[in-house]
């Protein structure tokens, strides 16, 4: 490509604007059209080095794509990536790049990096529209469960099929996709995105089980006794929210971000005599400063409430992405930092009417390399809410754990496995949120494509 690279700035994708789109879930970024997606290609400066390429998760060959790119090959494109990535339309919308590859991008040193996530979207979409998904490898006659349809689970599953398994995910909901469907907004991932990306892969042979819970609609030995199965993947997320234990936090109003964005992207709670509604709330308080706590205080917006985000460190330490933090401040989100609750008041009726908090300063850096945040004595103050959203991250379910007899937990409940998914039990492996805890999609898509390729070498161990 040298020689046809771009001196020109990054290319801003379009979107919706603000007093528009909080009036709706629809999507918020509209994407690239195709000469606008070669022109920003052409900004890459092919590194030899690849350093955008080492930046990420599941190795997905980015300078090749972004050549194949601005050459006007979206298939080609598209090819490259998917054989890397099992969901690029998804990852390319609610992957965090800044810290990955384009976080990497030799562009941004001095300048604006390439906008990776951006082509990778345009690329999967231009493929939903004109182009065709090969059919499933011959099978290998070899059987493997993969327990959770969430990132994990249809990496590990995709990665498998490709191998020539057959392949069955048990998933819990009534619908696949795990937390794309229950815990990332429409107006940033649209459920058709990913009903599509589950129907590729079902289309290429494999099967889904739904409302089937591990642990009570079967125990993980089952899988191998009953089923047949001969390896079992855990991709079961971290579905379990954490609170802070404050006085009244069990009252009327106060959600775990889990519950409140799933009564929302789930069971579509803003719909009209939809069956199971959250109540009008004027002005909600969210807790947290993470991309779930942007997508709590977004969705909040949209159901008509004012909205103040309470986070105990500074802004400069918040963890969301950049592009969550701007569009929830556009939208009319407002900013409490330094700032940490201490108490929920409530009236006669066990309803929220306030959140005591206190102001922070920050000391030294604590485990997570971040500056520990400080009570400052004497500084409490209040802010008025009916509704309290927690957004303090979450923690694997423990079912799995308890019913499946020698599998090894950690003190939260997340299980034990090494860096390629191999857990205490021998033939199940597990890998995402229900190891790490809360993470990233495309860190647990990465985790599931490890994990296959052990799947694989275990069986053919034992053949």
């Amino acid at each position: 490509m040298q020689g046809r690279i771009s001196t020109e700035k990054r290319h801003t994708m379009p979107e919706v604007e603000p007093s528009k789109r909080i009036l709706n879930f629809s999507e918020v970024m509209l994407g690239y059209d195709e000469e606008t997606a070669r022109s920003e290609a052409r900004r890459c400066l092919s590194c030899k080095s690849r350093p955008c390429a080492k930046g990420c998760p599941v190795s997905v060959r980015i300078p090749e794509f972004l050549s194949l790119v601005a050459e006007g090959k979206f298939e080609e494109a598209y090819a490259v990536v998917r054989s890397a990535n099992a969901l690029p339309a998804v990852t390319g919308r609610v992957c965090p790049q800044e810290t990955q590859c384009e976080g990497n991008c030799v562009r941004g040193i001095k300048g604006e990096p390439v906008a990776i996530g951006a082509l990778e979207r345009f690329v999967a979409d231009y493929h939903a529209k004109f182009g065709r998904d090969s059919s499933a490898p011959q099978s290998n006659g070899h059987k493997v469960a993969v327990v959770g349809s969430g990132p994990s689970g249809l990496a590990c599953a995709d990665a498998l099929i490709d191998l020539g398994y057959e392949v069955t995910v048990f998933e819990a909901l009534h619908l696949a996709g795990g937390v794309l469907v229950y815990g990332i907004p429409e107006f940033r991932l649209p459920k058709e995105i990913v009903r599509r990306e589950v129907e590729r892969l079902t289309s290429r042979g494999m099967k889904i089980v739904k409302n089937a819970v591990a642990g009570k609609s079967y125990a993980v030995e089952e899988l191998f006794s009953e089923f047949g199965f001969e390896a079992v993947f855990l991709g079961t997320g971290a579905g379990l929210p954490r609170f802070l234990g404050l006085p009244h936090e069990n009252a009327r109003g106060v959600f775990s971000a889990n519950e409140y964005l799933t009564r929302i992207n789930l069971m579509k709670a803003y719909e009209e005599g939809a069956e199971t509604p959250l109540y009008p709330a004027k002005h909600v308080v969210v807790v947290g400063g993470g991309n779930v706590a942007m997508d709590a205080a977004r969705c909040a917006r949209r159901m008509g409430a004012e909205v103040t985000v309470v986070y105990r460190r500074s802004r400069a330490e918040l963890p969301a992405r950049r592009e969550e933090i701007h569009h929830a401040e556009e939208e009319g989100v407002a900013f409490r930092f330094l700032s940490d609750p201490v108490d929920i008041l409530v009236d006669g009726d066990n309803c929220v009417t306030a959140i005591k908090c206190i102001e922070m300063q920050l000391g030294e850096p604590d485990a997570s390399g971040r500056r520990r945040p400080i009570p400052k004595a004497g500084s409490e103050f209040l802010l008025s809410t009916d509704c309290v959203i927690m957004a303090l991250g979450t923690s694997p379910n423990p079912l799995v754990g308890r019913s499946a007899a020698g599998l090894e937990v950690g003190p939260h409940g997340e299980i034990k496995a090494d860096e390629d998914g191999r857990t205490s039990l021998p033939g199940v492996f597990a890998g995402g949120d229900a190891v790490t805890g809360s993470a990233t999609v495309i860190l647990a898509m990465g985790a599931g494509k490890r994990a296959a390729k052990a799947i694989d070498e275990y069986i053919k161990a034992k053949e």
